[in-house]
């Protein structure tokens, strides 16, 4: 079972509970007492005598694996697992974020094509966030925003191309029914922009998506979903989750 970020807000906002389970994974007080200053890797043994080692109930520890790092995040991304949490087995309990706990995320790159600007609600100069869509069945489909990543320069000089292939309706072939879209200046879809991201999410769009850059030698009519091959995991164990 993989989980699911994107699913949980529709769960949770269901009568029912079923299918839900608390991943425990760090213990700070017990019985009236701070374990802050207590080594990561004892309060873990507290945690695992209180809740048991059962990968079933409602509430289940959480297991780490100790070494391996490079190797355990590789294994992690081949079976698109979003990411890793490394922890450092001596550390104390730090509600700041330090080096102590590093989250290394998985990402995805591909090329899409941009099909328009949204204007910045922060001040940011250029634009807010590029419009991206690849294309199905010779149509173009809406894939996300992306916000992130850019330069004060490349946020300019983007909106200066971009405007050069300025149009008044959407080249999408359905336009989402999303708030934000509604004051995107829309563009021929010309250029490609290469992003990175977590995952699809279930409605076609990208998550946590980074703009990489743009691809000048990619045609726009080139640019489709594309699809991780599994073949290579099959052979493979599939690891557990740190925690």
């Amino acid at each position: 079972m993989r989980m699911s970020f994107q699913k949980l807000p529709r769960a949770m906002g269901k009568a029912t509970t079923t299918g839900f389970a608390y991943e425990v994974f760090d213990l700070i007080y017990l019985d009236g007492f701070s374990l802050t200053e207590t080594p990561l890797k004892y309060r873990k043994e507290l945690l695992k005598n209180l809740a048991g080692s059962t990968a079933h109930g409602v509430i289940r520890y959480s297991e780490h694996i100790s070494g391996n790092g490079d190797e355990f995040f590789r294994h992690a991304c081949e079976y698109e697992i979003e990411g890793i949490v490394s922890k450092l087995a001596n550390s104390h309990y730090d509600s700041t974020r330090n080096r102590n706990w590093l989250k290394v995320k998985c990402a995805k790159r591909q090329e899409f094509v941009i099909t328009g600007y949204t204007p910045s609600s922060k001040g940011l100069p250029g634009f807010g966030s590029l419009v991206l869509a690849v294309y199905e069945k010779g149509k173009l489909v809406y894939a996300g925003k992306v916000g992130t990543g850019f330069s004060f320069k490349q946020r300019n000089d983007l909106k200066k191309q971009l405007d050069k292939f300025s149009r008044k309706t959407s080249p999408l072939a359905v336009v989402p029914k999303d708030p934000g879209l509604r004051e995107t200046h829309w563009t021929e879809p010309k250029m490609v922009a290469e992003v990175a991201f977590t995952e699809w999410t279930s409605d076609g769009s990208v998550r946590h998506p980074s703009f990489q850059g743009v691809r000048a030698d990619k045609s726009p009519k080139e640019i489709v979903r594309e699809e991780p091959t599994s073949g290579s995991r099959q052979s493979k164990t599939k690891p557990k989750r740190s925690g």
